[in-house]
């Protein structure tokens, strides 16, 4: 299997570390037909923010990185290993903003969803990305989140049923779709988690109601002052502002949601949007 990124604006500046190996050129790095992680979605990942000053919350994301990997029965990973490998993918690194994924599987393993062999294969990549803007639309994804499942609040590859949700967000001129659980409360988006203002109060759905705990989400909770109850569609949609979060939005306020639309001002998600880029730019790895 080629890990390649065929957009032609990457050309040139995908970087993947794969097992000890660095590769310049993406067609260069392979991993086996059998890895577990391509054959049943054997594995989990993390999405960190690059800037020039390098990768965003490490620790945050390695510690989270293990607690999947704990879940899904995988080796805990190496973060003194990971660390290199990050390092040597931002070796050279020349645009100002970019994506780094660290993905770790059971490596090989059978045709089925028995225990992988291993040993576990890992896989940094770094491409460049575009700054976000501040303002996006959402829509309500028409399939809900298992908030009791077994992947609940797993970062895992099994991620299928996102790429759905956000193609369903682009059909209908969106950038995110926010899925309802089974207990019809909102949860969270293909790889964002949502906030809701009223008045001068913030509200995001608690972990209980099945949304991945995100590094964002967490940051923010820990810099501002966040209440945590589950919400209802209508609910939710009644808010003052709205916002989604996540590693690579940053905080991004929502001006459409369906067919609502919120006033772009968004006051408060803006100074929230301010604090956590003023404490981010402070400590690299808070």
């Amino acid at each position: 299997m080629q890990l390649t990124e065929s957009a032609p604006h990457l050309t040139g500046q995908l970087r993947i570390w794969l097992d000890g190996h660095l590769y310049d050129d993406p067609h260069q790095a392979t991993v086996s037909g059998t890895d577990h992680g391509l054959v049943v979605g054997d594995g989990v990942f993390e999405t960190l923010k690059v800037t020039e000053r390098g990768a965003f919350a490490v620790r945050r994301h390695l510690n989270r990185l293990n607690r999947s990997a704990a879940t899904l029965g995988l080796p805990e990973p190496d973060h003194g290993q990971i660390r290199e490998a990050i390092d040597a993918v931002l070796g050279g690194c020349d645009f100002p903003r970019g994506k780094l994924r660290i993905t770790y599987t059971g490596g090989r393993g059978p045709l089925g969803s028995e225990a992988a062999y291993g040993p576990p294969t890992v896989i940094i990549m770094l491409a460049p990305v575009d700054v976000s803007p501040r303002l996006t639309s959402i829509v309500t994804a028409p399939w809900t989140r298992n908030e009791h499942g077994a992947l609940a609040g797993v970062k895992s590859t099994s991620y299928a049923e996102n790429v759905r949700g956000l193609g369903y967000a682009s059909k209908h001129d969106a950038s995110e779709a926010i899925f309802l659980n089974t207990a019809r409360h909102v949860c969270e988006g293909t790889g964002t988690n949502i906030f809701v203002v009223f008045g001068d109060t913030v509200v995001t759905p608690p972990l209980s109601a099945g949304p991945l705990a995100g590094i964002t989400r967490e940051l923010i909770m820990e810099w501002s002052t966040v209440e945590q109850r589950t919400l209802s569609l209508d609910e939710a949609k009644s808010a003052d502002e709205v916002f989604i979060t996540s590693s690579m939005r940053d905080v991004q306020g929502v001006e459409h949601w369906d067919d609502q639309t919120f006033s772009p001002a968004h006051t408060v998600t803006r100074a929230i949007a301010a604090i956590f880029t003023e404490r981010s730019e402070a400590d690299l790895d808070p």
